[in-house]
């Protein structure tokens, strides 16, 4: 090979190089700004901002492998043909397609995921007996962290029924057992004085989006009597929500003398008379 023709092909795959660098360079850059402009589109710009930054970095992650795949086979080509290694890929992925099924349909239902919006990154679902945040999702897996901190990681073909408690809006509910002897209207009074102050209060009244509802009896109970206390909030606000309208609701039965029965036994001892 003379100096020109080394010349020549350092310059070919200076170029190559160059353009795979600039298209990945563009890939990152039109993604960005794809998750900048729907954080600021549409009624709830934070959800919608979250469904298409996980839609797009997949398709950044596909995007990329194309480019790098691409420019390799050109370089390669330059030093041999790479015709017949265009036909053994092909009949390997015919193959590898036929033997992995799961994979295909893992990558199908992450598909459909990601276009239905069933859920996204930061929401919290539930999966069979799996329940946590979705740290990460791909095309195909999700990747959910539970309250003890273990990582799922869950097929998307297996995931057939899911349960999505922050999607658009979520609510807090409160159950209260109260003792049979107690008036029940004077009960759902306290409660729902309660809850309303607890809504106006400037803390928490950001986090609501609508005012508090107090249902009962919802049930008779073996030592009491059941009553609830609801509240829609926003997504993922209803945790937080939930504890402090539980610590209200006792403190308010606690200075009204409201009883909140527990399960106990009685035990009667009896002496016999000689």
């Amino acid at each position: 090979m003379t100096v020109d023709e080394l010349i020549s092909l350092a310059i070919d795959l200076a170029i190559i190089v160059l353009l795979a660098g600039l298209g990945l360079v563009a890939v990152h850059w039109f993604s960005q700004r794809i998750v900048a402009r729907a954080g600021s589109d549409g009624d709830r710009p934070d959800e919608r901002r979250k469904q298409v930054e996980t839609l797009v970095q997949v398709l950044r992650w596909i995007a990329q492998i194309a480019i790098v795949s691409v420019a390799l086979l050109m370089i390669l080509s330059n030093f041999v043909d790479i015709t017949p290694l265009l036909a053994s890929v092909g009949v390997v992925g015919l193959a590898v397609s036929l033997g992995a099924q799961t994979l295909i349909k893992d990558f199908i239902g992450g598909l459909l995921v990601l276009l239905e919006g069933q859920y996204t990154v930061g929401d919290v679902i539930k999966v069979g007996d799996v329940a946590g945040a979705v740290e990460r999702l791909t095309l195909r897996a999700t990747y959910v962290r539970d309250i003890d901190g273990n990582l799922h990681v869950l097929p998307n073909g297996e995931v057939r029924t899911v349960a999505n408690v922050t999607k658009e809006w979520s609510r807090a509910m409160v159950n209260i057992g109260v003792a049979y002897e107690e008036d029940l209207e004077r009960v759902l009074g306290v409660l729902s004085d309660t809850a309303n102050s607890f809504a106006k209060d400037p803390d928490f009244e950001p986090q609501l989006l609508e005012a508090p509802t107090v249902l009962g009896p919802l049930s008779l109970g073996d030592w009491a009597v059941n009553v609830r206390v609801m509240v829609k909030t926003k997504p993922g606000q209803q945790w937080g929500v939930a504890m402090e309208l539980r610590k209200r609701v006792l403190a308010a039965c606690e200075r009204e003398g409201i009883t909140l029965p527990y399960p106990r036994q009685e035990v009667l001892l009896r002496s016999v008379d000689n």
